[in-house]
Parts: structure tokens; C-alpha cells; sequence
């Protein structure tokens, strides 16, 4: 199932990637009032294939595009304006997370982190995780980062700690802390348990 997540995943970054370039190379030619002839002759391509392009029948290749930017004199990053924006969303289907492992961790058995995307970008400002604890365990890793951490269970029962204190926390119970005070599980009392830890970083300045 999860590789035919990813082929459809592909699949419609593809289409994305040819309905962007179409809307880009149309909007281009049609700025500088030029036919689809005019365009096909100065790029070096045949009429047809300049069509099917701006129809997103056929997703072109670098060189065409490298040609269809010079013949429009823009850069070819200007062909791709607006890919972005389409992915502003991040959406991971059930079980599709990307297992990680902080470092220092040595990775316990029923101990499992699955990364639930991350925009984006120079600036990583969220960091959502699902946790699932199925064993118990004799020693806990603490945890020290930046920013600010929000835990929310769903299902179980823990005692988590931060710093001196602990607390004993239901599902609906939502806990929030400095992220470089040190933290992590005290006490699994009802498994299995599984609880959202997000993440939040300030923006850095720009240099």
C-alpha cells in the first residue's frame, strides 16, 4: 500500500509540475503577443509539441524548457512561478509518517516517532510528530531543543516530565513547554499510548 501511496503521490506532483509550466509558457507568449508559431520557431520546436505543452499533454524535458525560457527571455525558474504556492499543504495519510530517531536515542523496541511533514522552506517553524509507546521501558531519553513543545494525547496514560515537575496525562490532555528544559516520558501507566508532540520555532532573522 505504501508504494502506491507513492506512485499516486508522484504521480500528482507531475501533474502539478505540467499544468504550472502550461499556465507559465502561456501566459509568457501571449504578454509579448506571440503566436504559437512565432513561439515553436523561436524555441526550436515543432508547433505541435508547443501546444501540447500549453494543453499539459506532455511534460517537457530541461532542454526544451531551458529553450522555451531563452525564446521568452526569462529565466527558467520563471517557468515553475506559483509551484510552490500548490504545495503550501502537506497532507500524510494514516500510518504514512516518516519513522525518525532523535539522536541519542537507541531506538527501544514499541518506541515508535513518525514525522508528519514539514513545510518547505528556509525556516522549519513546526515539527509535528505522532508518538506510539506499545512496551514499557526501565529508562527514558530526556530531550533539550529550541522553541516550544505541545504534547496532546490521544490514547493511554502517561507521566510525563519536564524539569522537576510530572505530570500524569489523559487522552484530551494537552501539555505545552519550554523545549530546552529537559523532558520526555517518566512513567508509561496504561498502554499503549500515543500522543502528538508539535514543535514550534521562532523564524529566524534574515541575514
Amino acid at each position: 500500500m505504501a508504494g502506491d501511496e507513492q506512485i499516486a503521490s508522484a504521480e500528482h506532483i507531475e501533474r502539478m509540475l505540467g499544468t504550472t509550466i502550461a499556465q507559465r509558457v502561456r501566459e509568457r507568449r501571449t504578454e509579448q503577443d506571440l503566436t504559437i508559431t512565432q513561439l515553436a520557431e523561436r524555441a526550436g520546436l515543432s508547433k505541435g509539441m508547443l501546444s501540447k505543452i500549453e494543453n499539459s499533454q506532455t511534460s517537457p524535458s530541461l532542454g526544451t524548457l531551458a529553450s522555451l525560457a531563452a525564446a521568452l527571455g526569462v529565466p527558467v525558474t520563471a517557468l515553475f512561478r506559483g509551484l510552490e504556492e500548490e504545495h503550501d499543504a502537506i497532507f500524510v495519510r494514516s500510518g504514512l509518517g516518516i519513522d525518525i530517531e532523535h539522536q541519542g536515542d537507541h531506538r527501544q523496541a514499541g518506541h515508535r516517532s513518525q514525522m508528519l511533514g514539514t513545510m518547505r522552506g528556509p525556516d522549519r517553524l513546526l515539527e509535528p510528530l505522532l508518538v506510539t509507546l506499545t512496551e514499557q521501558a526501565e529508562v527514558f531519553p530526556l530531550y533539550q531543543h529550541e522553541g516550544i513543545e505541545l504534547i496532546y494525547v490521544i490514547e493511554g496514560k502517561i507521566e510525563y516530565g519536564t524539569g522537576t515537575a510530572r505530570y500524569v496525562l489523559r487522552p484530551g490532555d494537552a501539555l505545552q513547554f519550554e523545549g530546552e528544559v529537559p523532558h520526555g516520558p517518566a512513567a508509561l501507566l496504561d498502554l499503549p499510548i500515543r500522543f502528538l508532540s508539535i514543535k514550534a520555532y521562532e523564524r529566524r532573522a534574515s541575514q
